[in-house]
Parts: structure tokens; C-alpha cells; sequence
């Protein structure tokens, strides 16, 4: 990534993560910084320790409270418990075909039993926008979140949709260190109320695990663990790293760093790349020294590494690595990664997963309370809080193989599983939830094997085979049962997905068709080959792409060096570039690239409509916007073929991608199929919860059922 100077570097702190989380290429970047960090790391034992003994002492009353209280809220309530599972990107094509060939049973008795549709998502199918909207109970331009990124109307960058991070605007300068004196500045831009908050705030208690878009973590009533968009250590959404004696092997690579090593006398000398030291005056990327002796033999390595020393089989996975990061004044930084020696020889090669914040000492508000993760990893041992946990980009840059990266995946989902059955057992009475990332990691890496003229399987030998997908499902079956099994006879159970799946055969670079069209101009003598606009002259371009799906016009008053002129210029120009892009013909393959294109005046009327893109474009399947596009380069082909191993995708036209709705409720059916928008409004009700008027979604609960009648699973 060809990045400006240091100052735009800060401003792109929040672009690390969100690149990463929609799988788009990333070779450079700067975190936030970790200064943000020190100070809640620095008091988390402390502020811990002392809020365990104001609990201590307060349990009794808090519990009598509570029974009284509790009392009161359930009187009205159809049942005592609501379960909701999400299975994200589950794919009803799929669901269907498994549950009619008897591979399904769990899913096909909640069919039977109780109910099945196909579940219309938001406007984009995008996984933020959609969870977003399953929490809210509202559409985009009430919650406003629009895709994984937004942008910076002042420098046309783009910014991370759900939260800004920012050092402490309060420091004390001690020689040549920086110490913070107030709190981080950290910012959730996520709007309207999650339907739990309001459940809490009538005294029904909730446990959500791993939602997307609940990070910062937010205070209710209840406990939260943060899902997609919680940082990494470094501040991203994901930083792997990758060391390798192979000359070959080293190069321009995407979504992690690899360091070039060389084996001296069995043994290899390097580093542990850390978290950027904001607290000196000049920052500097934190170190910790890693030595690796090689026992070829027994084809094994021990590596050594913040105090510890680890004994690693070639082809295992360590467990989950405590390491800790030392910027000064006594201060440590605390997370945890995973290591994998793929290779002792002919070349050394060793796998290290992202920096994860340690849940037993967190740096972030990963959970609410913040001693909730603390209390989960003293409960079940280490686990990953990563937002974008299954590292998808170490698989498409070959530093995992298919095999590895299916195995670290179901170990995330393993850690998921135990944290989620300990909130059902704790949350006997009131709502409980945990979203899997399982079905949308391997959905993304797979789908190739469910398309034989995907051109991903030409591109190199192929490991796995359709039965990946198969056994996916199946597992996330036989989970559905165990989860009945635990739950109890007065108690609602959702299972849904925000989205489905489609093929990713083809890329659209929409800034190359809007150079081609002179909708975007360039600076004399500028390729257009860099990233993030550069070399774009704003004076003569009119309209541009960023995001997933997005495209923004150049507007006057708006825009830093807006052109077009708002009311009826804009209007006609919307007007313009809809009629031109929907149907898009790639004329290389023969195929329709663009279904609709849909103008945000038209679809949403909520109070941050303004903050949408002017058009969200609605992809063919098979189709997707390209890695260059997102990223905005402009000089490239317009179609071009996708290789990599994430072959499958959600982000086109919402109609071709639903996702799933199962319960073991006897929900209304209706003209159209129920919305992600349906089921905060529904699990109100069944907690006899007003609906408020700012959800767009409706109950699905039979009328009869709402007026007061009992529901038992």
C-alpha cells in the first residue's frame, strides 16, 4: 500500500482494521498506537480487584434486588428465556439442500416443529450494517453504519465505520516519555439503542457474546463480549506474522508482515512485532527478542520469547501465548497470540496469529463489565477477543495452509461454544445471544469448491474439497441440538443468519469505469495506479467509489473540493449514473456484473441518511466490487478475474443473498419474508416489551400469541 505522509498515516489508523475485516489487502499501515492503551492497562488489576470486593460485599443486596425486581419485569413476559444464535452468512441454498438430504436433523425438527424462512437483509448485505440492524431493530440511516468503511468528506479518506480510537488528550511529559493522565478517546459511531439495553432497563437481564458492532462495549444491564471490529493489539483488525528462511517467500504480501529470517547453526534469531510505543516523544514499534533453536530430529523448535519457552511440533498449534509488552515506567501491555511451526526444513517457516488484547488483563472495554472478559478467562482459560477472529488473509497469502487455517477456525469456535453454553447455564431467566463467525470465515475461503468454474481453482492445486462445506453445516447442526438440549421448556430459540452466500468470481473496479466514463479525472502526469485517490483531481472528477459498494458524488459544500452542485444537479446526476451502471455487461464473460443500483433518497429516510453513499450498488452474483477498487485505484481493468482462496461474498444486490430464520416458535408467515429488522421487535413482545416507533421492523409473533397466551418449546 502506497501511503501519504505520517499525518494521513494517523488519520488511517482506523482503515487498518476495517480493511481487514472485509478481506481487502493491506501491506502497511500504523495502529492507533498503543499510548491509548497503557493507562487501562496499567489500572485494569488495580480497578479489578476492587470492584471483585465491592462485589463481594454488595451480593447479597444486589440479589435480593434483583429477585424483587425481577419479579416485577417477567410479569407480563410469554416466557423466560430467549435464545438467538447467529450463524453468519449461513447460506439458505445450502440449508435447504442439506436439510433435504436428511444431513441436518436438528434444523429440519426446528423446521417442522416450528418454523423456517429465508431472511431478507439489509441494504447492503453487509455484516456490520446487518448485525447492526438485527440489534436496533431499525434500518442504516437510523443506526448508521453503511459498510466496514466510511469517508472523510474534508480528504476524501476513508475512516472505520464503527469506532474511532485516540490517544489521551491529557499527558504528562516526563523526560522522554508521555505519560497519559486522562482516558483514551474511544468512540463508537454506531447509532440507536440495542434491544437489550432496553430489556435491562425493565430489569430483564441479557448475556451477548461476540455480537458485531458492540465495540467499545457499551453499559447496560447485562454482560457483553465484543464482536467484529474489536481491535487487535497493534490496533488493527488483524496483523499475522510470518517468518520464512525462503527468499521466495518474502515480498509485497497483504493482511500480515513476513519477516525474512536465516538459520545459523540450527538456531534463528528475530523479534516479536509489538504495539507502537505512543508514550515516547518519538513512538517506535515495541520489540520483544524471540529466539528459535531447531530440532531437526525430532522435527520440532523451541522458541523462547517474553520469559517463556515454548516446545512447538512441527504442524501444531501452540496454545494461546501470554506475552507482555514493556513501553517504561513499569508499565506492561499484556496480550496473547498462537504459534504454528509449518516447516523446519529445507526452509524454516513459523506462523504467529494476530496479537490478541488478553482478556485476563484487557487493554480495551472489550466486555461489559470490563471485568467480564477477566472473568471468562479465569473461568475457561485464554481465548481470542479479536474481532475478525479466523485469519482469512494468512490463508489467500499462503501463510496458513487450507488444513491449518481450518483447524485454528474450529478452535476459535470451540472457545465461542464453552463461553456461550456458560451463558445459557448462567442465564436461566432472560436473553441470551452469541454470533459465530464460523459459517461466514469458511464460507468466504471454500465456496470455490462448491463451483467448479470458479477461477480461484485454477489458479493452484487444491486441498480440501466440497466436503468442507458439508461438514460446516453439519457441525453447526449437531451445535443446534446441543443447545435445545440446554435450554428450558418456558424459552423462545432464534437461529439466524444476517446474510447468505454467493460465488466471487469476478471483480468490478468502479473507479476505473468512472475514469474511463470522465466521472473522476486525474492530475497531469498521475497513473492512477496509486491507492486512496492519489493523483485524483478533484476539480474535474464528479464521482467516486470507496467501500464495498458505495459511490459518492464530489458534492458542493460537502466535499473538501466538491464540484457538483446540490438539489437538482446532484438529483440528475444520480439519475445519470444509474441508468448507465445497472445492467453493467462484462462482455469478456457474457454476463450481467450489475443488477440495480439503488439511490439512498429512495430507500432510507432516517436522521443519518446523510451520511450514506449516493448510490449503493447491487451486484450480480458472481460479481463483487474489486480489491483495487476498494481501495480506490483507478487506473486498472474494469473486470478481472478473483484467484484468491476468499472466493465466495455477500456484498451485491441484498435480494440474491437472504439469510436463514429458524425457531421452535409457530412465527407469523406474511406476503414477504421476515426481516432482520423483525426480530427485536419480536423478542420485545415475548418479553411483553412495548415496541418503540423508531424500529422498523415488526413482531412475528401470531396475534393470539402476543395477546397473552404461553409459549413453550
Amino acid at each position: 500500500m502506497s501511503l501519504p505522509g505520517r499525518p494521513t498515516l494517523r488519520r488511517l489508523a482506523g482503515t487498518a482494521a476495517a480493511l481487514l475485516a472485509l478481506g481487502l489487502p493491506l501491506s502497511a499501515y500504523i495502529g492507533p498506537g498503543a499510548g491509548f492503551a497503557f493507562l487501562s492497562s496499567f489500572l485494569v488489576l488495580f480497578l479489578t480487584f476492587f470492584l471483585a470486593v465491592l462485589s463481594f460485599l454488595s451480593w447479597p443486596f444486589r440479589l435480593l434486588w434483583r429477585l424483587v425486581r425481577s419479579g416485577k419485569a417477567y410479569r407480563g413476559s410469554l416466557v423466560d428465556q430467549v435464545v438467538v444464535v447467529g450463524l453468519d452468512g449461513m447460506a439458505p441454498e445450502l440449508a435447504e439442500k442439506w436439510m433435504a438430504e436428511g444431513k441436518l436433523p436438528h434444523l429440519s425438527k426446528l423446521k417442522a416443529e416450528g418454523f423456517y424462512d429465508r431472511l431478507q437483509t439489509t441494504t447492503p448485505a453487509i455484516s456490520p450494517v446487518a448485525w447492526s440492524s438485527f440489534m436496533t431493530g431499525a434500518n442504516p440511516s437510523k443506526h448508521n453504519i453503511y459498510d466496514f468503511l466510511s469517508r472523510d468528506p474534508k480528504t476524501y479518506l476513508p475512516d472505520l465505520s464503527s469506532a474511532r480510537i485516540g490517544p489521551p488528550k491529557r499527558t504528562l511529559k516526563l523526560g522522554r516519555y508521555r505519560v497519559p493522565l486522562s482516558k483514551p478517546v474511544i468512540q463508537g459511531l454506531r447509532r440507536s439503542v440495542p434491544f437489550w439495553k432496553l430489556l435491562g432497563d425493565r430489569g430483564i437481564f441479557s448475556t451477548v457474546l461476540r455480537v458485531p458492532l458492540t465495540f467499545p462495549a457499551e453499559p447496560f444491564k447485562g454482560h457483553l463480549l465484543s464482536g467484529m471490529c474489536a481491535p487487535d493489539l497493534k490496533g488493527s483488525q488483524g496483523t499475522f506474522a510470518f517468518y520464512t528462511s525462503d527468499p521466495a517467500k518474502i515480498g509485497k504480501r497483504e493482511g500480515g508482515v513476513f519477516f525474512p529470517v536465516k538459520v545459523r547453526g540450527g538456531r534463528v534469531e528475530t523479534f516479536l512485532s509489538g504495539p507502537e510505543n505512543t508514550m515516547l516523544e518519538k513512538p517506535v514499534e515495541i520489540r520483544l527478542p524471540m529466539r528459535i533453536a531447531l530440532d531437526k530430529a525430532r522435527s520440532q523448535a523451541t522458541v523462547e520469547v517474553s520469559g517463556r519457552k515454548l516446545r512447538l511440533k512441527k504442524g501444531e498449534f501452540s496454545p494461546w501465548v501470554p506475552l507482555t509488552f514493556k513501553p517504561g515506567l513499569g508499565i506492561k501491555i499484556r496480550g496473547i497470540a498462537r504459534f504454528l511451526v509449518s516447516q523446519i526444513e529445507p526452509h524454516f517457516e513459523m506462523y504467529v496469529t494476530p496479537l490478541n488484547i488478553d482478556p485476563a488483563k484487557p487493554a480495551l472495554p472489550i466486555s461489559h463489565p470490563f471485568i467480564y472478559s477477566v472473568y471468562l478467562a479465569k473461568l475457561l482459560g485464554s481465548f481470542i477477543t479479536l474481532g475478525e477472529a479466523n485469519d482469512t488473509w494468512a490463508l489467500n497469502e499462503g501463510a496458513l495452509s487450507e488444513r491449518d487455517f481450518l483447524t485454528l477456525t474450529y478452535a476459535n469456535h470451540d472457545e465461542w461454544e464453552r463461553m456461550f453454553f456458560n451463558a445459557l447455564a448462567k442465564t436461566r431467566r432472560g436473553f441470551a445471544a452469541c454470533v459465530f463467525e464460523t459459517t461466514d470465515s469458511l464460507s468466504h475461503m471454500f465456496w470455490r469448491y462448491l463451483d467448479k468454474d470458479h477461477p480461484a481453482l485454477q489458479a493452484g492445486p487444491a486441498e480440501m474439497s466440497a466436503q468442507v462445506m458439508e461438514d460446516l453445516f453439519v457441525r453447526m447442526d449437531a451445535m443446534i441440538g446441543r443447545v435445545r438440549a440446554a435450554m428450558s421448556p418456558r424459552s423462545a430459540l432464534f437461529i439466524m443468519s444476517d446474510h447468505g452466500f454467493k460465488p466471487f468470481r469476478r471483480g468490478v473496479n468502479l473507479n476505473a469505469w468512472l475514469l474511463r466514463r470522465g466521472y473522476l479525472a486525474l492530475k497531469e502526469g498521475a497513473d492512477g495506479r496509486e491507492e486512496w485517490f492519489k493523483g485524483v483531481d478533484w476539480s474535474r472528477t464528479r464521482a467516486y467509489a470507496l467501500g464495498l459498494g458505495g459511490v459518492y458524488l464530489n458534492q458542493k459544500g460537502r466535499e473538501a473540493q466538491g464540484v457538483v452542485a446540490p438539489g437538482e444537479e446532484a438529483k440528475a446526476l444520480r439519475r445519470e449514473l444509474r441508468a448507465l451502471l445497472t445492467g453493467l455487461r462484462d462482455e469478456a464473460r457474457g454476463g450481467t456484473a450489475i443488477n440495480r443500483v439503488y439511490d439512498r433518497d429512495e430507500i432510507y429516510s432516517g436522521p443519518y441518511r446523510d451520511n450514506s453513499p449516493d448510490l449503493i450498488i447491487g451486484y450480480n452474483e458472481g460479481y463483487r466490487a474489486s480489491w483495487e477498487s476498494v481501495t480506490g485505484v483507478a487506473e486498472a481493468e474494469i473486470f478481472s478475474d478473483n484467484t484468491k482462496c476468499w472466493s465466495g461474498d455477500h456484498c451485491i444486490d441484498p435480494a440474491c443473498v437472504p439469510g436463514v430464520l429458524f425457531s421452535n416458535l409457530k412465527l407469523a408467515g406474511g406476503a414477504a419474508p421476515p426481516s432482520i429488522m423483525d426480530v427485536a421487535p419480536t423478542v420485545l413482545e415475548l418479553f411483553g416489551l412495548p415496541v418503540p416507533a423508531h424500529m422498523d421492523g415488526r413482531s412475528l409473533l401470531p396475534k393470539a400469541r402476543a395477546g397473552g397466551n404461553e409459549v413453550r418449546s
